[in-house]
């Protein structure tokens, strides 16, 4: 064969196979003939040699051994729905073991839930960072949106703002939300154990109905195990003694995991340890199937993987390491669908992989926790990082020597810190009053307030396309952005005005389903041309 040849058989099939039989004759192994017979995923596909001739065809049937068309590869039908954990697909109500997780300050927006969730997946609202007052008007548009269909909220951990935290959990409750995301917590909060404990109840046959839904988010194995086993004794007497759920609903509580599902997040976008999934993915896999040994719970928590699935070659990757689920994240931020800017979407389509830095988290200042986020073509994360060293050198505003301190109101806050401050007095009045009664008590809370005003302002910037703050955007998002560009490159997709969620997802699961066939035949010693192994996305 010539060296433009689609494809070669290498190595002689490790098995004996029998020979294919069909009325109609196959097709010459050609690029087009191969691409069109492996884009149908819903039929098989057959390799097969005659006279030292190749072919392919997804008609036909195998036969017995010494038919006329000698069978070299073969591999059975997979559609994207094939994909993933049935039981999970089952659960939440979706086609596709895929959802878009959520993305704070309502990037992750009505009209991006409501698209995946009438698409077959589901989608999370990005609530963190959100009065409850967004919040309801969100939920009342989503639910009038999606009925019936699959969707979920957000709960973002607010160790600072426990207050905040709680009315948000009234909010959910007050309004049925079943589907929550729990996300960045290090330690498990009344509030959610509120949530999980309140949806359970008694079926006829004396098994534990579970209304209530929590997907975690975690990156580490000590998390991972507070939602893997039921919640603590004290805090579920607790909730019963201040009349939140019953002692009946506290004795349920002590038979199921705090968790339906764990998202173990790899290297993503926003609150993330940077963590290979490779490592992080089988890690939890095992834990997960230590803690069912022990509880022996009616259903075992499914673990699902998120962090860094921006390509079909991803998702499939973490399919095929066991993964019930997968879950998208940055690469929707560049979808018109999501809440942000046009600046912000046209920044997200030019970046690769290289093009991240983390830099201090808003919400979790004062503990150095960090966010990942885009640098190319922002000067946020160098800013905040400043901030931070300036916030662990000096213990109040007035330490900071004048010239630095005329530094970051020209450059970085462009007003005076003093205006900044009664700003946050206005915002947190409403938001969350103790922390400006704990601020007043404490010089060194103060500056965190401060400063977490630009760490938090830059978000929304970014997503209402603030003119004039371009260069402090806070744009999260992690290396499946670049994957993600470099895959669609020279594709209709290659634009943001064509980048469509529920379409991407689509793509994704359609390109996992190809490549999975495509894996099926090098197993049997066919190897294709490079460009058949790529999944490459087109209009349908």
């Amino acid at each position: 064969m010539t060296i433009d040849t689609p494809i070669w058989i290498i190595q002689p099939a490790r098995i004996d196979l029998p020979g294919w039989q069909g009325s109609a004759k196959p097709l010459p192994a050609s690029e087009d003939n191969l691409v069109g017979c492996l884009r149908a995923n819903e039929k098989g596909i057959f390799i097969l040699q005659q006279e030292g001739n190749l072919y392919v065809t997804n008609e036909g049937a195998l036969g017995t051994t010494g038919q006329v068309w000698q069978l070299a590869a073969f591999a059975l039908p997979f559609n994207p729905t094939d994909l993933g954990d049935p039981g999970f697909k089952s659960f939440y109500g979706t086609e596709y073991a895929l959802y878009s997780g959520s993305m704070a300050n309502g990037i992750s927006s009505e009209e991006l839930v409501i698209a995946m969730g009438n698409a077959g997946f589901m989608g999370f609202f990005g609530s963190g960072g959100l009065l409850p007052d967004r919040v309801e008007k969100a939920i009342e548009r989503i639910q009038t949106g999606l009925k019936d269909k699959p969707f979920g909220f957000n709960l973002l951990n607010s160790p600072f703002e426990p207050a905040l935290e709680q009315r948000m959990m009234d909010l959910f409750l007050k309004h049925g939300i079943r589907t929550i995301e729990a996300s960045a917590y290090l330690t498990l909060t009344s509030s959610l154990v509120r949530f999980r404990a309140a949806g359970l109840s008694r079926l006829p046959d004396g098994s534990i109905r579970i209304e209530n839904r929590i997907i975690a988010k975690v990156s580490r194995k000590e998390i991972a195990s507070k939602f893997l086993q039921p919640p603590s004794e004290e805090v579920l007497k607790q909730l019963v003694a201040d009349g939140k759920i019953s002692q009946e609903q506290a004795e349920m509580a002590r038979f199921v995991p705090m968790a339906d599902d764990i998202t173990v997040e790899a290297d993503s976008g926003g609150h993330t340890d940077n963590r290979p999934l490779v490592g992080v993915l089988p890690s939890i896999i095992r834990l997960r199937d230590t803690m069912q040994e022990k509880h022996k719970f009616a259903q075992p928590v499914r673990i699902g993987a998120g962090g860094g699935i921006g390509t079909p070659s991803a998702a499939l990757a973490a399919f095929m390491m066991g993964a019930a689920y997968v879950v998208t994240g940055s690469i929707n931020q560049s979808c018109l669908e999501a809440g942000a800017s046009e600046h912000t979407r046209n920044l997200l389509a030019q970046m690769d992989s290289p093009d991240v830095a983390m830099a201090p988290a808003s919400d979790m200042f004062e503990m150095g926790v960090r966010v990942q986020v885009l640098k190319r073509g922002t000067m946020f994360a160098m800013r905040a990082q400043k901030l931070y060293e300036i916030y662990q050198r000096y213990e109040s505003i007035e330490d900071i020597p004048s010239a630095e301190r005329e530094k970051l109101e020209t450059t970085v806050f462009q007003r005076n810190l003093d205006d900044v401050w009664l700003e946050c007095v206005k915002f947190f009045t409403e938001r969350d009053p103790r922390q400006i009664e704990r601020a007043e008590k404490s010089a060194k809370d103060k500056m965190a307030l401060v400063f977490r005003w630009y760490l938090g302002l830059s978000s929304r910037w970014s997503n209402i396309g603030e003119k004039g703050r371009e260069m402090d955007y806070q744009i999260w998002t992690g290396p499946s952005m670049g994957a993600f560009n470099d895959w669609v490159k020279g594709t209709y997709l290659e634009s943001p005005a064509n980048r469509n969620v529920a379409d991407i997802s689509l793509q994704i699961m359609k390109g996992a389903a190809y490549l999975m066939r495509i894996r099926a035949l090098e197993a049997q010693g066919v190897l294709l041309a490079p460009n058949l192994r790529e999944y490459n996305p087109t209009r349908d």
